[in-house]
Formats: C-alpha cells, sequence, structure tokens
C-alpha cells in the first residue's frame, strides 16, 4: 500500500456527528487503499475516548489538543496582519514538525487537505500530490454572518469573508484538486476563483442507510400524547442557532396554539445560552447532547431544517429522509439535494409557508413522502460510490 498523509481539522469521529460524518467516511475509505498517516486535533474532552477507535485505522497519527477559547484568543492576532482567523485558530507548531517528519520518514507523495484552515501544513510539500476537500465555501458562509450581524461582528465576518476566501484561492492555485461538497458549491468557487476552474470538482455526501433505517426498533424519547417536530444538529454551530430561533419565534407559537400537544424538539450537543433559553417557551424542549438522534427522528411527526444560512449539503436533511420521515425545508437547507420538493419533501420559502405546510401534514399526514425520501437516498446518496471520486483525483 502507497503512504498518504491526510490532515483533519477535527477529529473524524464518531461518525454520526455533524461535520465529522464526511471526514470520517474518507478515513474509512481511505484506510482500506493507503496506508494512512492522520494529522487532526481534539478540541472537546469527550473526544478523546475515540482515539483509540480512529488510530486502529491509521498507520501513524498525531492528535493535537486544542482549547477553544485559547485559540479564539489566538486567532484575533490575525487583525493585526490581515490574515484569516481560521488560519490562526489552527496553527500548531508541534502539528507542523510531525507533518515534517511524516513526509520524511514515510516518503510521502498523496496528501488528502480536509478543510482549508488545515492547508496551512501542506504548504511546503509541492513535489506531493495535493488534493483539498474544502467541503463548502466557508469565506460566503462568513460573508452571510456578516449580512445578519451588527457591528462590530459584522465587521470582524468581513474581514474572514475576505482573508479566507484569499487564502482558499491561493490554496485552489497550488493543489492539484480542489473538491467541494455539492454541485452547487463547487460552481460558486469556480465563480470566486475562475482561475482554478478546471480543478474544481465536488463529490456528495452519502448517508449510511442501514444505521439511519427505519426499520430498526427505537424506544420512544417523547412524552405520552406528544406529537414532536424534530430539528438535529450541532447547538452552537450558529446558522443552527439562527434556524431555531427563528422557527421558535415565527412558525412554532401559531402551530401550537391549534394543536396543543405539538413539541418542537430541538436535539444537539452544545446549545449556546440562546438555544438554552428557548426551552422556557411554552412547547419547545431542548435536550442538549443526546446517546443517539435516530429515535428522535423515527417517532417524530416531521423534521425541519428551517435554515437562512447555509454551505454545502445538509446531512440533517438527508438522514431524515433516509429513516423515511417527512421533512420541511428552506430553500437554504435544500441547495445540493437532488430531491423532488413536493413528492420526497416539503419546501416551504417563508414563515407563513412553514407554518402553513406543517399544519396540512399534522392534519394529513403525506404517508408517500417519507418511503420516497429513503429511496432517493438509497439510490444517490451510498457513501461507496460517492468517495470512489476521491481515489480518481488521488491518483491522476
Amino acid at each position: 500500500m502507497q503512504n498518504l498523509l491526510l490532515l483533519v481539522h477535527r477529529i473524524p469521529f464518531p461518525p454520526n456527528k455533524g461535520d465529522k460524518i464526511r471526514s470520517y467516511h474518507l478515513l474509512k475509505h481511505l484506510s482500506q487503499h493507503y496506508r494512512v498517516h492522520l494529522g487532526t486535533f481534539v478540541d472537546d474532552a469527550d473526544d478523546w475516548q475515540h482515539v483509540p477507535t480512529v488510530e486502529a485505522l491509521c498507520a501513524s497519527s498525531r492528535f493535537a489538543r486544542l482549547n477553544p477559547l485559547t485559540a479564539r484568543v489566538r486567532s484575533l492576532g490575525a487583525l493585526l496582519g490581515g490574515r484569516s482567523l481560521s488560519l490562526d485558530y489552527y496553527h500548531d507548531r508541534t502539528m507542523g514538525a510531525w507533518v515534517e517528519r511524516t513526509v520524511r520518514e514515510h516518503k510521502i507523495d498523496r496528501i488528502l487537505i480536509y478543510s482549508s484552515a488545515m492547508a496551512q501544513y501542506a504548504e511546503n510539500y509541492p513535489q506531493a500530490r495535493r488534493v483539498v476537500d474544502f467541503v463548502d465555501v466557508d469565506s460566503d458562509k462568513w460573508r452571510q454572518y456578516a449580512e445578519k450581524k451588527s457591528w462590530p461582528m459584522s465587521w470582524l465576518y468581513r474581514h474572514e469573508a475576505g482573508a479566507l476566501l484569499a487564502y482558499e484561492r491561493k490554496v485552489a492555485r497550488e493543489c492539484d484538486a480542489a473538491l467541494f461538497v455539492s454541485a452547487p458549491e463547487a460552481a460558486l468557487f469556480r465563480q470566486l476563483a475562475p482561475e482554478s476552474a478546471a480543478r474544481i470538482d465536488y463529490f456528495n455526501n452519502g448517508v449510511d442507510t442501514d444505521y439511519f433505517s427505519p426499520e430498526r426498533d427505537y424506544p420512544t424519547p417523547f412524552g405520552s400524547g406528544e406529537r414532536a417536530l424534530v430539528f438535529t444538529g450541532a447547538m452552537d454551530y450558529w446558522p443552527n442557532v439562527d434556524a431555531v430561533q427563528w422557527f421558535a419565534s415565527e412558525v412554532f407559537p401559531q402551530l401550537l396554539a391549534h394543536t396543543p400537544a405539538l413539541r418542537f424538539y430541538i436535539v444537539g450537543a452544545r446549545p449556546t445560552p440562546a438555544v438554552q433559553a428557548l426551552g422556557q417557551q411554552a412547547g419547545v424542549v431542548v435536550t442538549g447532547t443526546v446517546p443517539d438522534v435516530r429515535p428522535y427522528i423515527a417517532h417524530a411527526e416531521l423534521a425541519v431544517a428551517p435554515l437562512r444560512i447555509a454551505r454545502g449539503i445538509q446531512n440533517k436533511v438527508l438522514e431524515a429522509m433516509a429513516m423515511a420521515r417527512p421533512v420541511v425545508v428552506s430553500s437554504q437547507a435544500l441547495e445540493g439535494i437532488e430531491a423532488e420538493a413536493g413528492r420526497e419533501l416539503l419546501l416551504a420559502e417563508d414563515a407563513a409557508a412553514f407554518v402553513a405546510t406543517i399544519a396540512r401534514l399534522l392534519q394529513q399526514p403525506n404517508k408517500a413522502v417519507g418511503p420516497a425520501a429513503r429511496a432517493n437516498v438509497q439510490r444517490q446518496y451510498s457513501w461507496p460510490s460517492k468517495l470512489a471520486r476521491i481515489e480518481e483525483k488521488l491518483e491522476c
């Protein structure tokens, strides 16, 4: 087997957790074809328990401890130098030294970079074939944040949008291939970095349809008589926070007035104080970390994804579809997902549409949407078919 260096910004495990889903399946797939040398960060104390599982997939590895608070403070120094805060956030001299030693000792000639912030560790190795999986156009996400925030955060986010885009363009120019999570993300970056258009491509996320299966027997997490709407996701991620705040304010109260048994379950780790405060609102339940999101999806009346800011493909939507649940999504949450609105999921463009669509489903459940959604995911979103693209790019 050939040696490959894999650089990932957060430990790629567990495989059912937000932004780690794609990186885990990448690692698992690559470990079957290469001797993988993994460099990654651990920013959550709970994740250290997963290190042995990840190590078992690697020929060698480096797990660097990252304290989010310290990293945020350190990253502010980027403002003085006009650099991206994201790069300084993930800057670590010991990681750089490990990469240098690994490349030298194992004669690394293939490097896969997962997320733009990790590209700083591959800059000194132009002799290797370097492929970057940006996943999303992160700079555009910061641009969207700036539009939603007031000063001074709007200024800070605009700085990060500009500085990070400049770095993304540099990385795309220097790497042999630049990949994204969907065709729309790739098309957006081609517009932003036309000089690298020929090297830009994409591969969609997949879904483990055996794990996210409606055929399993899940105990209900809901109270007797409750009719639940469910939102899943990391609840310290601002687009998710914005989505549930908007839904709890603009949509849910109208639904609750007509259906007193209705509950809005916000299911996800690390809820911010703003999200926790929503738990004081009538009918809203904030769970925090749960051992398994599947029972919440399986027993919900439907899943909702009312995102107003989104980049890439929303795993929360694909997972609910895989479990044959009706999903009501915003146009932003639908972007990049190949599904027919009205047949495989439901699209709502504003608060009035969310209220009307959900109210209709509560009164007259559409039993055809869920099975059609699962069939779509089984047909189009299997991991093996998606990950074949990576080997093509690494071996060109």
